[in-house]
């Protein structure tokens, strides 16, 4: 999966804007949130149970915002922690920086909305949108369409010259 891994100790997934790590406690029993020890840091992590050596700890392979970060308790017997990417433009191949790296290539990525792009991303995405559509009903994309009004307006502008022979590409 390209989203994420399942490991020994946890199991992470991730978004382009965040990632969740869910680590399961063998605790024997059920756990209560005062019985946790969880410290997040900007490129580090450890959770485990309070007296005991940690379930989970290492350096992240990339860095968080850990202000934005938070962690909840499910079923009393798995801690899920959800983390802002301080980066969200690029996919992690890996969470701690001793896991095994994962393909980004098979990553996923969920549906977005032009609506949530920023005015520059969006613009470019809707230009490649509308030249995709041009190639697809055999006209000129918006590149080959400005290069021919160009042609136009400098062949109006030198009627001198003859472009009866001229091959344009």
């Amino acid at each position: 999966e390209g989203n994420g891994a399942d490991l020994d100790q946890y199991r992470w997934t991730q978004t382009l804007a965040d990632v969740e790590l869910r680590i399961p406690l063998n605790a024997g029993g059920p756990v209560r949130g005062k019985d946790l020890s969880v410290n997040i840091q900007q490129k580090s992590i450890k959770v485990g149970l309070k007296g005991k050596p940690p379930v989970v700890q290492g350096e992240l392979a990339y860095k968080i915002h850990a202000d934005d970060s938070f962690w909840s308790l499910e079923d009393q017997r798995c801690v899920i922690i959800s983390m802002e990417k301080v980066n969200k433009m690029e996919w992690w191949n890996r969470m701690m920086t001793t896991d095994p790296e994962i393909n980004t290539k098979k990553v996923s990525p969920e549906n977005s909305k032009l609506g949530d792009l920023d005015g520059e991303t969006r613009g470019m995405v809707e230009k490649m949108m509308y030249d995709q559509r041009q190639k697809q009903m055999g006209l000129p994309t918006s590149e080959e369409q400005k290069k021919e009004d160009m042609l136009k307006k400098f062949m109006a502008q030198h009627p001198e010259f003859d472009f009866s022979q001229a091959k344009v590409s």
